[in-house]
């Protein structure tokens, strides 16, 4: 056993399985958003330093079961976007330019979603984690801040807005709500065209007007 004693190795070995088990059985029950979830949060607290780390690092910052499964209900209602820009504030997860609109898919223990079972800080060190996700919330408002001065509207879809039995109900607001914001920027791009148009035939009728005032000037030097 190469130094390993037989109770050791198989202690060993169950640590981890257990770890595995515990990275599982999170991921399934964030995707599916129920109230067990807070439990399996709290779980975590019994883990060990390493075993907790390993369990986090298999959360994914993209491409998420929530995310891929907006994407894909967004595109069978016929729209197009981009995905993860990078040129944007805070990388949005999803990138309407015909609409003028970005969408982040929040997750909402990451996220502090307020009221929301999911959102459970862990006893253990828990000043770390209150700390961190107040962070990410002040990060939050001050990427949607950046992207408003642009010119951005700005979604924020929860993922437990996006469980089996609101799904429907979350991405036809949240249809509407693009087909809006598409709306009023194409009314704001009209409503600049106009008036860069309308400054143009101004600046040009002030151009005229001061070309003929000299001409009248000219022929006055001449007449004397």
């Amino acid at each position: 056993m190469d130094g390993w004693s037989r109770k050791e190795s198989h202690r060993l070995h169950s640590r981890n399985a257990r770890a595995r088990v515990n990275v599982q059985t999170l991921h399934n029950c964030c995707w599916r958003y129920r109230p067990i979830t807070a439990c399996i949060i709290s779980m975590a607290d019994r883990l060990t330093k390493e075993e907790r780390s390993e369990l986090m690092s298999h959360i994914h910052s993209k491409d998420t079961k929530p995310e891929v499964a907006l994407r894909h209900g967004l595109w069978r209602r016929g729209f197009r976007y981009r995905v993860n820009v990078k040129g944007l504030p805070g990388t949005p997860d999803i990138v309407l330019p015909k609409h003028r609109t970005v969408v982040f898919v929040h997750g909402c223990f990451w996220h502090g979603h307020k009221g929301c079972k999911i959102s459970h800080i862990p006893q253990s060190n828990s000043e770390f984690w209150q700390a961190k996700i107040s962070r990410n919330k002040e990060r939050d408002q001050e990427v949607w801040r950046q992207l408003e001065a642009k010119g951005w509207a700005v979604i924020v879809v929860w993922e437990c807005e996006l469980s089996k039995s609101q799904f429907d109900g979350t991405i036809e607001k949240i249809c509407s709500d693009i087909l809006s914001n598409g709306d009023s920027y194409r009314a704001l791009k009209k409503e600049i065209k106009s008036s860069k148009e309308k400054w143009r035939a101004d600046n040009k009728l002030r151009r005229e007007r001061m070309l003929h005032l000299k001409e009248e000037i000219d022929e006055l030097y001449r007449r004397q």
